[in-house]
């Protein structure tokens, strides 16, 4: 197996002079990496050494050290495609600190067995599907949605919607 040099930067889709001449198709969650082999989708091994973790999205590139362009792929997986109700949905998975790709007319999760029961009882259709998932990005408009932790010893369920006395600051106050 031939092996690439390292990629040790990226640049965003929308920033390239050039096209990739390699791509590596990635689920979303191995999109998110700091270093990590890969092997391409031609079957070349590469290295990934960034300087700091990044969530790669769809038409990014990976730079490698001799300037050639590896394009990101964003690989199809399990979803469910929800609709209904869409403003009332979304911020019930939201609620749940749940990746969410949303679109004009549906809302995308990945496939969750628990999830797909709380939506289809707030009246949503679901139907599974193996799509593409590019999730919104953060509140500040990059990076993750990442989940909450109050530690160990602080348990609590979202699920039915009940108030547990305190403020998690996802509201106003």
């Amino acid at each position: 197996m031939t092996v690439l040099p390292a990629a040790r930067s990226i640049r965003r889709n929308g920033t390239l002079a050039a096209q990739p001449e390699v791509t590596i198709t990635l689920d979303y969650e191995a999109r998110m990496l700091r270093r990590k082999r890969l092997v391409t989708d031609d079957g070349v091994a590469i290295f990934v050494d960034l300087a700091e973790t990044v969530s790669l999205d769809e038409g990014d590139c990976l730079v490698l050290e001799d300037g050639r362009l590896v394009g990101v792929v964003a690989a199809r997986e399990p979803v469910l495609a929800v609709t209904g109700d869409l403003p009332r949905l979304a911020w019930h998975i939201g609620n749940r600190h749940t990746p969410c790709q949303i679109a004009a007319d549906r809302l995308l999760i990945r496939e969750d067995h628990v999830l797909e029961a709380m939506l289809r009882q707030l009246g949503a259709r679901v139907e599974r599907a193996t799509l593409s998932f590019s999730p919104e990005g953060g509140a500040y408009g990059h990076g993750r949605t990442m989940g909450h932790d109050h530690g160990p010893a602080h348990v609590h369920d979202h699920s039915q919607g009940q108030s547990h006395g305190h403020s998690h600051g996802h509201g106003s106050a």
